[in-house]
């Protein structure tokens, strides 16, 4: 009996992968227009049976792909961030025919690593990570051996592919901005232990200081910072010295340090300025609107299902980190010093 011709027949006629004949013979996005019509041609050529029974269905869904898309209670809170990139995320998938699958890690499935459900409970073919979770449970995670991207979070154990915001270059360009306006005197506020990019973060605040040869003052550096009200209020009062600037991680200590501030009567710009990260909903509701530095995060969760398709392809290359850029948005919150 003459063997069935398989897609893997054609896959390895053409030294392709099985997937993206499948993406080709479907009609489905993926492939390129010629590698779709060199795909029919050899499909033809070998004599492959463009079958349409249940089973060749089912293993045209599988190869379609299951993505499960795993983040912490906190992350999946903070809507007005992740919330975004998450919808991004499902376009970009259903756009090419794949599956999502969500699940929120709380903290006690964390603390006892235990994996998500949706990975014993479904065949997932490639695993999206939303911010940070820990390394130990992120470690658990990559060690299925599923292809695995983090979006908004890396660390030097974790064997992963990461899209990440240039966090260094952006507070650089915040930081330098305030210094253009005649700043001297500019505070850092943020919790660092919270996340790479918050560290990452300071360390442009601290390269845009040396370029312009300005010494760190210790009392303007508040690394360990909480975003509440209560903790910047207690910090606020317990300055020693006035800072003419204030360089915030992000838009919520953004919005935070410019009320507290002025309910202190201190203006904002007159008397001091802000400047943030994000361009979050915070920064443009607050009074004065604050300058910040802008995150494209409908591309952030684009670029994560490309690379996420892309390593599922190429398992054994080399772990990538894709820095995004930022773009400085001035608003009413900084001026010129005086």
């Amino acid at each position: 009996m003459e063997k069935k011709v398989t897609m893997q027949d054609i896959a390895d006629r053409l030294t392709i992968s099985k997937n993206s004949v499948s993406q080709a013979l479907s009609g489905k996005p993926g492939v390129s227009e010629e590698t779709r019509r060199l795909v029919q041609n050899t499909a033809d050529e070998l004599g492959y049976s463009y079958s349409n029974s249940r089973s060749q269905k089912q293993a045209d869904k599988k190869q379609s792909g299951n993505i499960a898309l795993i983040a912490s209670d906190y992350a999946f809170s903070l809507t007005s961030f992740f919330g975004e990139i998450y919808l991004t995320v499902e376009k970009e998938l259903r756009n090419r025919g794949m599956n999502l699958l969500i699940e929120s890690i709380d903290h006690e499935t964390k603390e006892k690593l235990t994996l998500p459900s949706l990975l014993t409970n479904h065949e997932i073919d490639g695993i999206l990570i939303l911010s940070h979770i820990s390394t130990e449970y992120i470690s658990k995670v990559i060690n299925t051996g599923i292809p695995t991207v983090l979006i908004d979070h890396h660390d030097p154990s974790l064997e992963a592919d990461s899209i990440l915001t240039n966090n260094r270059f952006g507070a650089f360009t915040a930081v330098e901005h305030l210094i253009q306006l005649g700043h001297k005197e500019i505070a850092f506020v943020g919790d660092v232990d919270i996340s790479p990019s918050y560290q990452e973060r300071l360390e442009g605040y601290l390269l845009a200081l040396k370029k312009y040869e300005l010494k760190p003052v210790d009392d303007f550096m508040k690394t360990n910072v909480q975003e509440n009200q209560a903790e910047i209020s207690s910090l606020l009062n317990n300055l020693q010295n006035r800072p003419t600037a204030w360089f915030c991680v992000n838009d919520g200590l953004g919005f935070l340090v410019t009320s507290l501030l002025q309910q202190k009567g201190i203006k904002v710009p007159e008397d001091v300025s802000v400047c943030s990260f994000d361009n979050g909903q915070l920064s443009q509701i607050s009074t004065p609107t604050i300058t910040t530095m802008d995150i494209d995060l409908n591309y952030f969760g684009k670029r994560g299902v490309e690379q996420l398709c892309w390593r599922m392809e190429n398992k054994d290359h080399p772990i990538q980190e894709i820095l995004l850029p930022t773009k400085l948005i001035v608003r009413e919150s900084t001026s010129e010093r005086k």
